[in-house]
């Protein structure tokens, strides 16, 4: 018998942008440099300028190439920027609906490891701007909405300030995801936005003396409090509809 399972051939315009992209990656082609043309492109790789074209798509969509059109239009290399990582990030929360949980824990995470690099690495630039985030919340915190975006700026300025790329684009890409998702009436008690500022100074002190570990302890107990709230309030939520139903049949 023979044993034959059908083959993928890839398509040419991935093979191209495969062979780009490595160049690029690999500093063959630095920053800045234009690529020939669609035209030179095609007659150099013997595929037709709308394969050509769609590569260059790919590599676009991808953060490598920027594309112009026009007549001084053309291809440049480029190096790939945290809002590509962030775009491909919420594409996919949204694409698959991962669930707010699954974020929550992600976050729950990173932040902790984030505030002890914070408190090891930071500057005076980072601290004199996390200072600036928690003096925002404290002046809004009796508008919710208000004190919601400060308090996510702050959660962000505190990421920056831990020096790692990986960290700071991946706590980019959910913290939108997080603030879209938050339930406003969680916050709605002046006792739950105090005890937010109280956390965020705990963690504050310990970063700027320098304490990693007091950083990581307190951002963790803070970041876990508010998953089991939003844990809690889901489980009344779900109760509440339950016996709603219940009341609704009987």
């Amino acid at each position: 018998m023979l044993d034959l399972t059908p083959i993928d051939i890839p398509k040419a315009a991935d093979v191209l942008a495969d062979v780009l992209r490595k160049q690029i990656l690999e500093r063959q082609l630095g920053v800045g440099v234009s690529l020939p043309s669609e035209r030179e492109l095609a007659q150099r790789s013997g595929l037709s300028r709308a394969t050509v074209r769609e590569a260059l798509l790919i590599l676009d969509v991808e953060g490598l190439v920027v594309t112009r059109t026009g007549r001084n239009g053309g291809s440049e290399v480029r190096r790939p920027h945290t809002e590509t990582v962030q775009r491909s990030i919420q594409t996919y929360i949204r694409g698959q609906g991962v669930r707010f949980d699954s974020v929550l824990q992600a976050r729950e995470s990173i932040e902790p490891q984030s505030a002890r690099l914070a408190a090891l690495h930071h500057t005076k630039e980072d601290w004199d701007h996390l200072q600036a985030c928690h003096r925002r919340i404290e002046a809004c915190i009796g508008d919710v909405p208000a004190f919601l975006q400060a308090n996510l700026d702050w959660h962000v300025s505190l990421v920056k300030a831990s020096h790692n790329e990986l960290l700071i684009a991946f706590t980019q890409a959910i913290a939108q995801a997080v603030y879209d998702a938050t339930d406003l009436k969680g916050f709605n008690s002046p006792d739950v936005r105090r005890a937010v500022v109280r956390a965020h100074q705990r963690v504050m002190e310990a970063i700027e003396q320098r304490e990693g570990d007091a950083a990581w302890r307190r951002m963790g107990r803070h970041v876990g409090a508010y998953v089991q709230a939003v844990d809690q309030r889901g489980k009344e939520g779900a109760a509440r509809r339950s016996r709603k139903k219940d009341a609704a049949t009987a």
